[in-house]
């Protein structure tokens, strides 16, 4: 029984493009109380790798969060399969502003103790108790409320490129940074604010939202969808487009263009910029935001010190990694000081 990936992405890449056939990018999760993960990740494998599904999909015991890539003449046969499924029936699917063939090169279902690491070790509430869900007409009244305080869910690196008009955006790394954070910021507010909350694609902010019921807010309210829907549903009804930038997405494009504003700047010189990048020293990694111009400059590294080494023979940079880790400078997402205009 084959539960892994035979080809590599490069390999993977190279078929789609031979195939020359549309391919759908797509996210959506749900929260749900899963007896065995294991078994529903094996399922999951062998039937999408069947319907040649590429993504990256977690499994644990309070639900499924998926992020992938279908080919569009597999569609219909794929949400058959997800509606098979008892608690994914009719599961909302986002479907990307900006379709990409490439978004995903290989398959990944794996089983994790949480769909989004939260650092809670707190099993008193019920993650499927969240709050209210709004649509695109109703967040644009509630937002536009005097009594409403609006809260971006997501990390600094998200929100630096795109957010909504007034949002709160915590100065944060990670989700589970952000909990405690807003909590006690939000605090006076819990009995007669409305705590309007929203994310990417509705993940993160609904897990919030079970959690700040429990801790007292009494007016909980979440953009169901996230930013991918909000902005489905402005274009199709016409609406008001209140979200500034681009919205920041977790694959290869990094990011999809929500409204003409650039609220962003290079992270090197400084100028308007809101484009996202891996530093090209495999050592480093850095994610950044880099202009062009620095881009040609800096040969698509952070510093000069890893332009240095990314100019090495590739075996010599192989050496200098060995037995090194750079994973915590590579999450820090440009925290790094070596970014003279880092947020």
């Amino acid at each position: 029984m084959q539960l892994y990936n035979k080809l590599s992405a490069e390999e993977r890449a190279k078929l789609i493009e031979e195939a020359g056939k549309d391919r759908l990018t797509i996210s959506f999760y749900q929260y749900a109380h899963i007896g065995n993960p294991e078994i529903l990740r094996n399922h999951l494998f062998i039937t999408w790798d069947a319907l040649e599904v590429l993504g990256r999909i977690y499994v644990a015991k309070e639900g499924i969060n998926a992020q992938l890539s279908v080919p569009a003449e597999n569609f219909d046969a794929f949400k058959k399969h997800l509606d098979s499924i008892t608690f994914l029936e009719g599961v909302r699917l986002n479907i990307a502003i900006e379709q990409d063939n490439k978004s995903f090169l290989k398959l990944k279902v794996k089983v994790r103790h949480k769909i989004v690491a939260d650092g809670l070790d707190d099993n008193t509430f019920d993650v499927t108790d969240k709050g209210v869900h709004v649509d695109a007409v109703t967040f644009n009244e509630l937002i536009e409320d005097p009594d409403t305080v609006l809260v971006d869910m997501r990390n600094h690196y998200e929100s630096e490129i795109g957010h909504f008009k007034n949002a709160v955006t915590p100065d944060v790394d990670t989700f589970r940074d952000s909990l405690d954070i807003i909590e006690a910021d939000l605090a006076p507010y819990k009995e007669d604010k409305k705590l309007v909350m929203y994310c990417t694609g509705g993940i993160r902010c609904e897990k919030a939202s079970a959690y700040y019921k429990h801790k007292g807010f009494k007016n909980v309210y979440q953009l169901e969808g996230g930013i991918i829907e909000y902005t489905r549903q402005v274009r199709e009804n016409d609406l008001e487009n209140k979200f500034l930038g681009k919205n920041f997405v977790f694959d290869h494009r990094r990011g999809e263009r929500i409204s003409d504003d650039v609220i962003a700047h290079c992270h090197q010189c400084g100028a308007p910029c809101d484009v996202h990048t891996n530093c090209a020293n495999e050592a480093c990694h850095l994610l950044f935001i880099q202009c062009d111009s620095c881009k040609e400059k800096m040969d698509n590294c952070c510093s000069d010190a890893c332009k240095e080494v990314n100019a090495l023979p590739y075996e010599e940079q192989k050496e200098l990694r060995r037995g090194k880790k750079a994973s915590n400078k590579i999450f820090k997402k440009g925290r790094s000081e070596v970014l003279k205009f880092k947020r």
